[in-house]
């Protein structure tokens, strides 16, 4: 089945400037021709039209495949809006609520404990409260992730191999719910496995494996034809590949294989996808959760979803989160939240969302003015290089 694609429109009909427009690849061009950027897939739509969908470099710098529009990449953490979607669904059929202790439906988690240390003693304790359904949305159920730094309890992660793809959803909550929390759920925003156990969660609830679950209810009917946990063989030569090496001679991190079907679906990193096949997801969400007559949640769970579900609360600051929420950023179920314009330095109204995936995807939805863009590139050591720079490109081409 082919990919379907939103209709376009020329950019200066829809609010965009065509000059600066052309800007956006010009500068992405410039740092494939760096040796920076191996090459890249760039997606503006605007009120249901696209206005810009360009494609650049190489997708397979190795054989010196040029970068196809339809090229599929591996979209990591791009993989958390649309499971938390499927949460938000069962939800909206009555099978789970968002305060549901998340034992209810994973029982491993009926006697988590928490971490507590006196030097470097580690005692174990009952949190003061359960984690729930909404603290795996938004990240505050006290989980972490091995990644983000080298405490006691992130290295009990790294030495259960959390990030192996070779243990089936539950097996890996099975896992997860043996080791500690690292905070009392509630207390902190801590970027972590959470939406990797919302797909166990969704298997438990739904009686489906979680690719079934997200082909029947999200990706087949809103036409996301390219988009699963593994890329069929027929497909394969359209993966976008990374440099082998970095370009600016860093340790080059090594991308899950997606020729493979995985026995884990992770709900947090496994999805691979194409611009076209994001877009549509994200115009359904634009609309208010329906896309040509699929209706996948309602409005007014689009809105809950993309509220700030924090109220203030502080972040994880081990040495490898980062401020992964900027001043001004909240986050809601599935999707960090702008509740402020002026104390970040990207531009953006409030009430914008979004995320990326840490192989070098990403993407944010603009509500107030009405348009979304999607970056999608398999660049994972420049990310944080390239996410600002569009950011940038882009607002600089909307003349509203």
């Amino acid at each position: 089945m082919q990919a379907q694609s939103l209709p376009a429109a020329l950019p200066q009909i829809l609010g965009f400037d065509a000059q600066r427009c052309h800007n956006i690849a010009r500068v992405l061009q410039r740092e494939v021709d760096l040796g920076r950027l191996p090459g890249a897939v760039v997606l503006v739509a605007r009120h249901g039209q696209v206005l810009l969908h360009q494609a650049l470099g190489q997708q397979d710098p190795q054989i010196g495949t040029p970068m196809g529009l339809d090229a599929i990449f591996r979209i990591y953490s791009m993989t958390k809006p649309i499971v938390s979607v499927a949460v938000v669904q069962l939800m909206e059929r009555g099978q789970l609520l968002l305060g549901d202790a998340v034992a209810k439906h994973l029982p491993e988690f009926a006697d988590i404990k928490l971490a507590h240390f006196e030097g470097e003693t580690m005692h174990l304790r009952a949190p003061r409260r359960a984690p729930t359904v909404q603290d795996l949305l938004c990240h505050t159920s006290g989980l972490t992730y091995e990644i983000t730094g080298s405490s006691p309890v992130q290295r009990m992660y790294a030495q259960a191999k959390m990030g192996s793809r070779a243990r089936s959803n539950r097996e890996f909550s099975r896992t997860l719910a043996e080791i500690p929390l690292m905070f009392e759920p509630g207390s902190t925003w801590a970027y972590s496995r959470a939406t990797d156990l919302l797909g166990a969660l969704v298997e438990a609830v739904s009686g489906q494996t979680l690719g079934a679950y997200l082909h029947e209810h999200i990706l087949a009917p809103l036409g996301m034809v390219d988009t699963g946990f593994s890329v069929p063989s027929e497909q394969q030569h359209r993966i976008a590949e990374p440099f082998a090496h970095d370009p600016d001679g860093g340790t080059q991190m090594a991308l899950i294989d997606i020729r493979q079907v995985p026995l884990m679906e992770a709900g947090g990193m496994g999805l691979a996808s194409t611009a076209q096949d994001y877009a549509r997801f994200l115009q359904c969400l634009s609309n208010g959760g329906e896309l040509l007559g699929q209706r996948i949640l309602s409005p007014a769970s689009v809105r809950l979803m993309t509220a700030d579900h924090l109220g203030g609360l502080g972040q994880e600051t081990t040495e490898r989160s980062g401020d992964m929420l900027g001043r001004g950023t909240g986050f809601g179920l599935g999707f960090s939240v702008r509740l402020a314009e002026g104390m970040e330095t990207l531009p953006g109204a409030v009430g914008l969302y979004s995320w990326g995936g840490i192989a070098g995807t990403t993407f944010w939805v603009d509500p107030v003015n009405g348009f979304f863009a999607i970056l999608m590139a398999q660049a994972p050591n420049q990310r944080d290089y390239f996410r600002p720079i569009f950011r940038n490109l882009v607002y600089a081409a909307f003349t509203g």
